[in-house]
């Protein structure tokens, strides 16, 4: 091992800790769904941290509708903080943020579009449909210590058959299978470190329910 391996490890193995709190997502109000999110962040060197983040979703749908008919669901996160330093250390900022959302059952998915956020840097959000998963990106970079809302996510959809339910949820079910992962970048020493961290809604809630009649 280097003498500079050797002494960047233990640094660089606290930017693991960092990432821990490298989003801060407390719910400002009363949310629709409050989502716990089981993360593991994995520095370059050193071993993999795990930690929890409390995100708010707030979600919009029709409690009922009929079969055949066209009808639209919302999915807004409240605002997160990036905290501007954790520890003594840095987090200089968050990057490559996506979130992912199951197409739902019992409808056709007809359109999906972004709506509104604020302070998401300057790269442009998209959102994607791939694997029957809605996938939404936000490029960021979000600097430290700024706070921020994601686009509200909306979905276009045409019923399915009479007596099923149309319900929304998050995707994710392991740190392997994410719904929602982001890097950390972390100045340490005279490099900046990127932390990735992978999360999944642990456990997780539907976030909204349509009946068709």
């Amino acid at each position: 091992m280097s003498p500079r391996t050797s002494f960047l490890r233990v640094p660089v193995a606290l930017a693991g800790g960092l990432a821990l709190a490298a989003l801060s997502m407390g719910p400002a109000s009363a949310a629709d769904a409050s989502i716990n999110f089981a993360c593991q962040a994995k520095p370059p060197i050193g071993s993999a941290q795990t930690f929890t983040l409390a995100a708010g979703v707030n979600a919009t749908a029709p409690a009922t509708v009929a079969s055949g008919s066209s009808f639209s669901v919302s999915l807004a996160t409240q605002q997160m903080t990036v905290p501007g330093s954790v520890s003594g250390y840095t987090v200089k900022s968050i990057k490559n943020i996506v979130l992912k959302a199951p197409v739902p059952a019992n409808a056709t998915l007809t359109g999906t579009t972004l709506s509104g956020g604020s302070g998401i840097g300057s790269g442009t959000p998209t959102v994607a449909v791939s694997g029957g998963q809605i996938v939404m990106t936000v490029p960021g970079p979000i600097n430290g210590g700024a706070s921020f809302t994601l686009p509200t996510l909306n979905l276009a959809l045409t019923a399915g058959a009479s007596g099923s339910v149309v319900s929304t949820q998050l995707a994710g079910s392991s740190y392997s299978s994410p719904g929602l992962t982001f890097t950390a970048t972390v100045p340490i020493l005279f490099t900046n470190i990127s932390v990735p961290t992978s999360c999944y809604p642990s456990p997780n809630p539907v976030l909204s329910s349509t009946s068709i009649i």
